[in-house]
């Protein structure tokens, strides 16, 4: 199985940050790389699972053979259910049984290395914090920061000074004479990547899909500001793949 070797966190940072990588690369299966994870998730096959490693990558894989395994195990069989319901459906079950392994994988962890009652609280609350796979897959995410996002998409050019029609923003790194950057901060803050899953940071390029009204990181869709520039209408990877299947 790829990902990198294995290694154990042994305090709630460590853990935590070993949570973040194993999302990120599962929320990167199911929306940016959504074909590609569609089309390893194959029906045919035997029963596969997701898995998301520490160092943000995925992977579709037989379950381990060894029992116990060394790991709680994701969900079993998750291609078999591919092509018996809609592509959202199927995108937002695994989703779910994604953020359950996270867990798992988490507090196994922490009852393996002995933590007690306030760092199970400090790590649960730390997790908490993120948006769960679920949310971000299916765009609940975006929902619970409306208000916000729909003025970060309709904001005048004073928050985003290279922005072209509200498509894409890199907003000012904030300065001694720059002082509007305060209330681009506030505007985007609650934002989230809709492929990561990430706050807003004033520091990062972005960019808005025309479709979906989603914001990205450009780094996380492969964007630059000057490839934005000569972009026209956007269209993220989840819309771009969008078609009907057979």
């Amino acid at each position: 199985m790829e990902g990198g070797a294995p290694y154990n966190p042994r305090t709630v940072e460590e853990v935590f940050r070993d949570f973040k990588g194993r999302r990120a690369g599962m929320i990167k299966a199911l929306t940016t790389d959504v074909e590609e994870f569609y089309q390893q998730c194959d029906p045919e096959k035997e029963n596969l699972c997701l898995y998301g490693f520490p160092s943000e990558q995925w992977e579709v894989n037989l379950p381990a053979e060894e029992v116990p395994p060394e790991l709680p195990e994701p969900a079993l069989g998750i291609n078999f259910a591919r092509d018996g319901m809609q592509e959202k459906d199927w995108l937002a079950l695994v989703a779910v049984h994604s953020d359950a392994w996270l867990l798992s994988v988490a507090f196994y962890f922490g009852a393996r290395f002995g933590f007690d009652k306030t760092d199970r609280k400090r790590l649960f609350n730390m997790i908490n914090e993120l948006p769960t796979i679920y949310e971000v897959v299916t765009g609940v995410a975006k929902k619970q920061v409306k208000d916000r996002s729909t003025i970060s998409n309709h904001s005048n050019n004073k928050s985003k000074p290279n922005s072209k029609a509200g498509k894409y923003s890199k907003v000012h790194v904030k300065d001694e004479d720059d002082g509007f950057n305060e209330e681009g901060d506030e505007e985007h803050g609650d934002t989230l990547c809709g492929a990561c899953g990430e706050n807003y940071a004033s520091d990062e390029f972005w960019i808005c899909c025309d479709i979906c009204e989603r914001w990205f990181h450009g780094k996380c869709v492969k964007i630059t500001p000057a490839r934005a520039e000569h972009i026209k209408q956007y269209k993220c990877p989840s819309c771009s793949n969008k078609r009907s299947r057979p």
